[in-house]
Order: C-alpha cells, then structure tokens, then sequence
C-alpha cells in the first residue's frame, strides 16, 4: 500500500507540474497555430517571467502570484510590441526568417537578463514553500497546488477567450485561414499582435509560477524552457491548444515518475525519451487530427 501510495504522489506532483509545462506549451502553439511561426525566444519568455517575479519582490516585497497582476499585461503588451515591430514585417518572409529573428530576439532577452542581473541563480522564498496540502490520503506541496490553481484559471480563460468572443472567433478564423479572414474583414495583422501577446503572457505567468520552484539563471535556461515547449507540443500535436494541455501534464509524469523510480539526476532525459518514442511511432502528435487546432 506504501508503494501505491507514492505511486499517487508522484502521479499528483507530475499532473501539477505538468499543467506548468502545458502554460508553456499553450503559448508557443497558439503562436504557431495562427502565425504559423516557431517562436525560438518563447522559453527566453519564461525566464523574463520568473526574472520579473525577482524585481518585483526586491522592490516591492510581493508575492510571486501577487507579481502576477503585474507580469502577465507587462508580457501581453510586450509581446505586442516585439509583434508589431519585428515579426509583421518578416511574416510574409520565407519561415527561416521569422526563426532567425526570433532566435535574435532571444540572445537580446539573454543578454539584457545578465546584464541586469548578473549571473548568479536568483529565486523568490515564500513562507508556504514547505507547507502541504493533503487531499484524499495525498500530500501536495502548497506552491504546486498554488500553481496548478492558477493554470486551471488561465486555461479556462483563454478557452473562454477562444470560443466565446469575438476576438477568439477572429483568432480561430485566421488560424484556419489568413485570406479567408481578410476576405471577410478581420484585421490579421492586429490578430497576430494579440495571438503573440498571448503567447508571451502565457509565458510570463509560467515563469512567474515556477520562480518559487527553481532558481533563474540567464545562461541556457530559457533553452530549456524552449526545448520543454517544444516536447509538449510535439506530444500533443504542434498547433493543437487542447492537445497542448495533455502533452504538458504527460511530460510532467514521464518527469516526475521517471526520476522517483529510476535516476533523479536523469529527469530530463526521460521527457526527452518519451518525445523521441512519439515522433518515431506517432509524428503527428498523440492526438493527431482529433483535437480541433486553436
């Protein structure tokens, strides 16, 4: 019983986790999915998000989630802004040239991090970061159930966002087509300035929820969190927002069984395991076709 019983704690951790991975997922497929662009700097995204939480609590004293009021519009608005500014002006390019520009993006983001905050790892302590919430017999750690709260929020926003207004309508219609949208009077340009502003949030929230987890380092973290996107999309099926969530909470799993019953120091490498065996035997993706894309 023991066995079962650490059987459903690391199962609960990996849900938990994993609905972090799929905020991450979420925002480079929905970019994807409408823009049709791979964002290379979305990882870097990340690591602004949990550098913000940092600022905010040195000057302000906040709380990560409290730092959330202010992170998630600064990452809406910022994306815009690298949207407008950058990437609609090569979106009609050949595809290496939106890679290249946001591959550029991210060695800025990079640099401007550890030129501001030099090279140490930098976290934010809470009071809770110990305390446990225990629900049928399991154990949850307080930021993790904080964290996995603040995803199931998110998620239902933005699917409320989606299918719900008329600015979801506008996204689904120029992800499923761009002339077919303009045609009818959609202004795509603004879409995409929204859908990667989105992506951006997305982002920044993820960040902001893991700073209480792990340490921020501005040297290779954000491709860490780029290549994490990557494999939760990929499981899932590369444009699919709902197939994202799976993908995220899968990877979770993989991760956290794979280090609780084999080698914890190896727990990268199990997310990574799974995501090979996925494209090998199902390139499209876990789900495929059968969740509807954006």
């Amino acid at each position: 019983m023991a066995g079962f019983d650490i059987f459903l704690q690391n199962i609960a951790n990996g849900v938990l986790i994993g609905g972090v991975y799929a905020l991450i997922g979420i925002g480079l497929t929905l970019v994807f999915g409408v823009m049709r662009t791979i964002n290379f700097a979305h990882g870097d995204f990340v690591v602004l998000g949990m550098y913000s939480s940092v600022l905010f609590n040195a000057l302000l004293g906040w709380d990560p989630y409290l730092s959330l009021l202010l992170a998630m519009p600064i990452g809406f608005f910022a994306g815009v802004i690298v949207e407008r500014f950058i990437l609609s002006r090569v979106i009609d390019a050949p595809p290496e040239s939106a890679l290249l520009a946001t591959l550029g993006i991210s060695l800025i983001i990079g640099n401007a991090i550890l030129l501001t905050f030099g090279g140490e790892p930098r976290s934010v302590q809470v009071s809770y970061a110990s305390s446990t919430f225990s629900i049928a017999g399991v154990n949850v750690s307080m930021v993790l159930l904080l964290a996995g709260i603040a995803t199931v929020l998110m998620i239902a926003a933005l699917y409320a966002l989606l299918n719900r207004t008329e600015v979801g309508r506008a996204i689904r219609g120029t992800a499923e087509n761009r002339l077919g949208a303009e045609l009818v009077g959609i202004d795509t340009r603004r879409i995409h300035s929204i859908v990667f502003g989105l992506g951006v949030m997305l982002a920044v929230m993820a960040g902001v929820t893991l700073i209480p987890l792990l340490f921020a380092t501005p040297t290779n973290t954000g491709a860490v969190f780029t290549l994490k996107a990557f494999v939760v999309t990929v499981l899932g099926g590369l444009g699919n927002v709902g197939a994202a969530i799976a993908g995220g909470i899968l990877l979770g799993v993989v991760e956290v069984l794979g280090a609780s019953y084999f080698m914890s120091e190896y727990r990268e490498a199990y997310g990574l395991i799974a995501f090979l065996l996925i494209l090998l035997f199902r390139p499209e993706g876990l789900f495929g076709r059968t969740v509807k894309r954006v």
